[in-house]
């Protein structure tokens, strides 16, 4: 019998008599359900945590005490994370914000499905230099190739030990030489 309702079956009893015999009968159902779940990393259920996509079960009891059992169909998709090593001189600017000072520095982005991608940026800030001279020279004055014949303030651009900018600046007086003549008759 797989549905509910009133039987009958009709036997013989001791004496040889009809012996009818009611059966009275509900039957209740199992049921059964899905969920579908998609998670980033892992996904607890029941208490257990679950790292790959699949299919689970779990049954439990209905409301009228038959199984139910329910299939969690599962997809997990998987963070990600990003390291990226620079050297900048003075200042480096990631997504806007300008970094003055070396260190380690991360930034939470979602990657294609929709998981934290943490991309860590190792930075390393090597500074410019800057220098002065004072000269004071004859006529001219002879500075990395070029013969500078005005006082004035000069400067120069070359690269430091850590390959960034060293502005170097001259500060040039250039004084003349004069000539004269004296003619004399003694």
């Amino acid at each position: 019998y797989d549905s509910s309702g009133v039987y009958t079956n009709t036997y013989l009893n001791s004496v040889g008599c009809d012996s009818v015999h009611t059966l009275n009968l509900t039957i209740n159902y199992s049921t059964s359900g899905s969920t579908t779940i998609t998670a980033c990393d892992n996904y607890t259920w029941d208490g257990i945590t679950y790292t790959q996509t699949g299919l689970y079960t779990n049954t439990y009891p209905n409301s009228v005490g038959c199984d139910s059992i329910h299939t969690l169909n599962l997809t997990i998709n998987y963070s990600d994370s990003v390291s990226t090593s620079v050297v900048s001189c003075d200042n480096y600017i990631w997504d806007g914000v300008v970094y003055d000072s070396s260190g380690v520095y991360t930034n939470t982005y979602t990657n294609s499905v929709g998981c934290d991608s943490i991309h860590t940026l190792n930075l390393i800030i090597n500074y410019s230099t800057v220098g002065s001279s004072s000269v004071t020279a004859c006529n001219n004055y002879t500075w990395d190739g070029i013969v500078y014949d005005s006082s004035g303030v000069y400067t120069n651009t070359y690269l430091n030990s850590v390959g960034c900018d060293s502005v170097h600046t001259l500060n040039l007086t250039i004084n003349y030489s004069t000539s004269g003549s004296t003619t004399i008759t003694a």
